[in-house]
C-alpha cells in the first residue's frame, strides 16, 4: 500500500491557497472595472466613411504581399472579435503574414440606417471601399474576406459584379440555405413572428431580439461560463479572454430594417439555393462567381448552422472552389486555439497563393 506524500499534499494546499488569493484579487478587479480588456486595439486609420460605415486601414510596416486584403464584417455584432487581444487576434496574424489589411466596419446602425437595403451595401459601400483601397495601394485587385453575414454581402457583391477587381474570395460560415438559418431565421420571422414586431423605435431589429434568439439554443451557457470563470479566476489571461468574449457576445447591435425585410423574402424563396436572388432589379447568379473561392464552415456553429452554410460552395461557378470544414463553433473559427492552429493558417495559405511578393 502506497503511503501518501505529505509534502505533495502540502504543496497542493499551498497552491490552492495562492489561487484563492488570486481569485479574490481578480474578482475585485472585475467588480471595480479596473481590469477591462482593450479589444480592437491594433493601430489603424479611417481612410473612408459614409454614415456609420468606416473603412479601416491597419498599419503595417512589413507588407510583403499584394494585393491588399479587404475584410467585410457582419451586420450582426461588433467587429473587434477579429482583433480581440494581443496574441489572440485574427487581424494581427494577417498583418504578421505580410498582408496589407483593410476592414469595412458598419458601426452601430440607428434611425438613419433603418431603410438600408442589400443594394446600399452590395452596390454602394463595398464597391466604393474597393475603389478607395485600389487608390491608396496602387493595386488593381483585392483579396476579399467575409465573415458570417459579411460573407453573404461579399458573395452578393461578387455575384452582382462579376467583373469586380477581386483576386480571390474567402468567406466564413456564410448563410446560404436560408430555410435552415436557425435562431436568426426565427428572429426574422421564420417562427411566424411579424418582422415589424421585432423593430425598435429606430426602425431596426432590436439587439435584444437577436440576443434572445441565440441564447435560446444554449440556455445554460451563462451559468456554465460563470462556473468556469470562478474555477479559472486565478488565471489573469483566462479572465481577460472571458471578459472580452462575454462582452462581445452580449454586444449585439441593431440590424437594419430594410435588409431585414429583404431577408424575409429571401428566406421565403430560399433565394440563394433556388437561384432567385434579385439585387437592384437584377437577377444575381452565384454561378457567375468564377474567381478562386474558399468557404470555411464550422460543424458546431449554433449561430449559422452548418446545414445552412454548407451548400454555398456548390453554388458558385469557380473552377477553384473549396470548402474547409472544421470541428469548431462560430466564434472558434476566428478566436482561440483552433483558429490559430487551423483556420487562420488555412486562410493565409489560400490568399498567399493568390498573391505575389512585393518589396518596399
Amino acid at each position: 500500500m502506497s503511503i501518501p506524500n505529505p509534502t505533495s499534499a502540502l504543496d497542493r494546499v499551498r497552491k490552492e491557497i495562492e489561487r484563492n488569493a488570486l481569485r479574490a484579487r481578480n474578482g475585485i478587479k472585475i467588480v471595480a472595472g479596473v481590469s477591462k480588456p482593450n479589444p480592437g486595439a491594433s493601430a489603424k486609420d479611417v481612410v473612408w466613411r459614409a454614415g456609420r460605415c468606416e473603412l479601416w486601414h491597419y498599419r503595417n510596416d512589413a507588407v510583403t504581399l499584394a494585393p491588399p486584403v479587404l475584410i467585410i464584417y457582419s451586420l450582426l455584432n461588433r467587429s473587434y472579435i477579429l482583433d480581440l487581444a494581443e496574441g489572440n487576434s485574427f487581424i494581427q496574424r494577417l498583418l504578421g503574414s505580410g498582408f496589407d489589411v483593410y476592414m469595412l466596419d458598419w458601426g452601430i446602425p440607428d434611425e438613419r440606417d433603418a431603410d438600408n437595403t442589400f443594394e446600399d451595401y452590395v452596390d454602394d459601400f463595398i464597391p466604393t471601399a474597393v475603389d478607395r483601397i485600389r487608390e491608396i495601394s496602387g493595386s488593381d485587385t483585392v483579396n476579399m474576406l467575409g465573415y458570417c453575414f459579411g460573407g453573404l454581402l461579399a458573395v452578393l457583391y461578387a455575384g452582382h459584379h462579376p467583373d469586380a477587381p477581386l483576386r480571390s474570395l474567402t468567406v466564413m460560415t456564410t448563410p446560404t440555405d436560408l430555410q435552415e438559418l436557425g435562431p436568426m431565421g426565427d428572429a426574422l420571422g421564420a417562427s411566424g413572428l411579424d418582422i415589424e414586431d421585432t423593430f425598435n423605435e429606430d426602425g431596426n431589429i432590436a439587439p435584444d431580439v437577436l440576443l434572445a434568439a441565440f441564447r435560446s439554443l444554449t440556455p445554460t451557457a451563462d451559468v456554465t461560463a460563470y462556473v468556469n470563470l470562478w474555477q479559472k479566476m486565478w488565471d489573469e489571461d483566462y479572465v481577460a479572454a472571458h471578459q472580452s468574449m462575454s462582452g462581445w457576445g452580449n454586444e449585439h447591435i441593431p440590424f437594419p430594417g430594410g435588409v431585414a425585410r429583404q431577408m424575409v423574402t429571401m428566406m421565403t424563396d430560399n433565394a440563394l439555393v433556388n437561384d432567385r436572388i434579385v439585387i437592384g432589379g437584377d437577377r444575381v447568379h452565384l454561378s457567375d462567381i468564377t474567381i478562386p473561392f474558399l468557404h470555411v464552415t464550422a460543424d458546431r456553429d449554433h449561430i449559422i448552422p452548418e446545414k445552412c452554410s454548407a451548400p454555398l460552395v456548390g453554388l458558385v461557378g469557380s473552377a477553384e472552389a473549396e470548402q474547409f470544414r472544421l470541428p469548431a463553433g462560430h466564434v472558434g473559427l476566428v478566436v482561440g486555439k483552433t483558429a490559430h492552429k487551423t483556420t487562420i493558417p488555412k486562410i493565409i495559405d489560400f490568399m498567399r497563393k493568390r498573391s505575389e511578393e512585393v518589396t518596399r
